[in-house]
């Protein structure tokens, strides 16, 4: 029975790569407060064997830009969300390339900013929340994003991994 047990734990193991997938999907802002932000977003995912969801790397729609996501952060960023908010998955936003003007943008004035996600499902809307950490080490709420799901990219059709949106006129 041990032996067999061993068995389907490495069949189970050595399958997961094969398994999960990277997904690409595409959101458009819900209300007026993140549209002025950001207009909308795709959010490149990791898909995993039971099906969780890890994100890698938000993309702007309105303007070329992208931002990688590390998942976790400090318990300060969880305790300055707004009273009532159900997001618990903390990502920090790296600060090279792009995701340095999302964290000014997002958080005008603090030294770090992290996006407090609730649970991301295809097909679903998404909430974001947006936390900063000043230079006094006060972590304070920024804002909140709100995304209606638009659809699922097939695959990164310009080879960078970056999906080319139609423009706004073009929709």
């Amino acid at each position: 029975m041990t032996r067999t047990l061993a068995v389907f734990l490495a069949a189970l193991l050595t399958a997961t790569p094969a398994v999960a997938e990277t997904r690409l999907w595409a959101y458009d802002a819900a209300d007026r407060v993140t549209q002025a932000l950001t207009r909308g977003v795709t959010l490149r995912v990791q898909r995993g064997l039971f099906g969780a969801v890890r994100v890698e790397t938000l993309f702007s729609t309105s303007a070329r830009g992208s931002a990688e996501m590390r998942r976790g952060g400090p318990d300060g960023v969880r305790r300055a969300l707004p009273a009532g908010s159900t997001e618990t998955a903390v990502y920090s936003i790296v600060a090279q390339g792009d995701g340095r003007g999302l964290s000014r943008a997002l958080c005008p004035g603090s030294d770090e900013a992290w996006l407090v996600l609730g649970r991301v499902r295809q097909g679903r809307p998404v909430v974001m929340q947006a936390v900063g950490r000043w230079a006094d080490g006060t972590f304070r709420h920024c804002v909140q994003l709100s995304y209606s799901y638009r659809g699922e990219w097939a695959g990164p059709p310009n080879g960078l991994g970056a999906p080319e949106e139609p423009s706004l006129s073009e929709r």
